[in-house]
């Protein structure tokens, strides 16, 4: 008999390519079989004719992202690279459903070198549900003949083609859409609206609390005083923020310093903008005006770089005061360190990936230059939802990023991302693989959003 209590357990398949479908995977942990997120490229026991496949293709990304940056031939290259790949416009709606170039060449893989048959043999042994955070893992379950449901996470705020099954209309797999226009795209490949489930991004619980959120509400409180120094936003909209943080005034000083986050992608593209904004800010730090944290992410080369330029800068007394590195051995101590860091940060800086969910968590986003086209759907998401801004000339953020503190801008910025974005993502996928629901064409009324 199953004890009340008892959590439903699932597979958590990501991949590990960047950091967007492991973060995506890392606050489902708790739902995770013997508490194991499995890394569907490089789990232990990989064939070495998949883990070549696998390695082949995260490498290739990699080089392009870094590739891109050179003069004429990098963005050329990269614009092809991209192509390949491209979000079709939205409207006018039509059926796209038609197979595309990258999911016939996936397909080709998964059924005729049976790429991925290991990994889903070793799962079925004990079919529960099986939650996927990209999308051939998911394609594999499914050819691979999985016995259980088989879920997959979106995890960016649009999709191209490759994310629907070769024969979607007869797909057994079932879609968690983070935002309302994944729903509706997936709607234009031919995904049965049946099979698609509006949950939200899953968010790290340890920022959120639970459902009422107790935690976020604490943070962002705090995060309104050094966002909203002279109190501007607070005199226009505090029946707002009363309404939706529980409190009838701020209080008269933050738990922390003004903290601005720096957040570079996996493959460290934009390391650079990193430096500037340290040069930029220098005098700022020095008077412990703002506090400014490096995101290195497990890349140790990527936190020699910072400390070398810490140090070039004549910050290193600062370090780990003033200026702190963000940098881990492994993903999921990374995951953990960077969520505890949001805690006490106020302003997000990063390209428009997999983080501009994390506008929900009440983080205005300083957006740099997207990578690929569905960040540039992420930064239009972002714009349109008034959580986030494209960056300034970084060589002068000391004078525009005061300016926009000072504005209340970033304040409102934040309740924006905390009120319009989804935050109860890790909840629904909970209840759904729970079946704590009636699936119905009514889900969007069902779930909290």
């Amino acid at each position: 008999m199953k004890k009340k209590n008892q959590k439903t357990k699932a597979w958590i398949v990501s991949v590990d390519m960047g950091y967007g479908h492991q973060r995506a995977a890392y606050p489902l942990r708790f739902l995770a079989y013997k508490n194991e997120i499995i890394t569907a490229n490089n789990y232990r026991g990989i064939p070495k004719k998949d883990r070549a496949i696998w390695r082949q293709s995260r490498e290739f990304y990699e080089f392009m992202s870094r590739f891109k940056k050179i003069p004429v031939i990098g963005q050329t290259a990269w614009n092809f690279y991209d192509n390949l790949q491209e979000i079709a416009d939205f409207y006018p709606k039509r059926d796209l459903s038609a197979l595309s170039f990258q999911i016939k060449e996936i397909y080709n893989w998964i059924e005729k070198r049976q790429w991925g048959k290991h990994l889903i043999e070793r799962l079925s042994k004990k079919p529960i549900p099986l939650i996927s955070t990209f999308f051939i893992s998911a394609f594999m379950a499914e050819v691979h003949n999985y016995p259980g449901e088989i879920y997959c996470l979106a995890t960016d705020t649009d999709i191209n083609r490759a994310w629907a099954p070769k024969h979607p209309a007869t797909s057994r797999i079932k879609y968690f859409a983070p935002n309302y226009r994944v729903v509706e795209r997936l709607k234009l490949y031919g995904v049965p609206p049946e099979k698609i489930f509006l949950t939200g991004f899953p968010l790290p619980a340890e920022n959120t609390g639970q459902n009422g959120l107790d935690v976020l509400k604490k943070d962002l409180v705090n995060r309104l005083v050094n966002l909203d120094p002279e109190k501007k936003y607070w005199n226009f909209y505090k029946q707002v923020a009363k309404k939706y943080l529980d409190v009838k005034k701020p209080p008269e000083k933050s738990n922390h310093p003004l903290t601005l986050m720096f957040a570079v992608g996996g493959a460290g593209a934009q390391r650079d903008i990193g430096v500037v904004i340290l040069n930029s800010l220098k005098n700022e730090i020095l008077q412990k005006k703002i506090r400014l944290i490096l995101v290195a992410g497990i890349h140790n080369s990527l936190s020699r770089f910072f400390r070398q330029e810490i140090r070039k800068a004549g910050l290193i007394k600062q370090i780990n005061k003033e200026v702190k590195i963000i940098f881990a051995p492994s993903k999921n101590e990374y995951f953990k360190n960077f969520n505890q860091a949001l805690k006490t940060a106020d302003i997000l800086w990063t390209k428009p990936s997999e983080l501009s969910f994390y506008c929900a968590l009440g983080l205005p986003i300083i957006m740099a230059p997207p990578i690929g086209s569905q960040e540039q759907f992420n930064r239009k998401w972002l714009r349109t939802i008034g959580a986030g801004v494209s960056q300034d000339d970084p060589r002068h953020c000391n004078e525009w990023l005061q300016d926009w503190v000072q504005s209340g801008w970033f304040a409102e910025a934040a309740m924006q991302g905390f009120v319009e974005a989804p935050k109860y993502g890790t909840y629904n996928i909970e209840k759904i693989i729970s079946h704590k629901f009636k699936e119905a064409k009514k889900i969007k009324m069902v779930l909290q959003y």
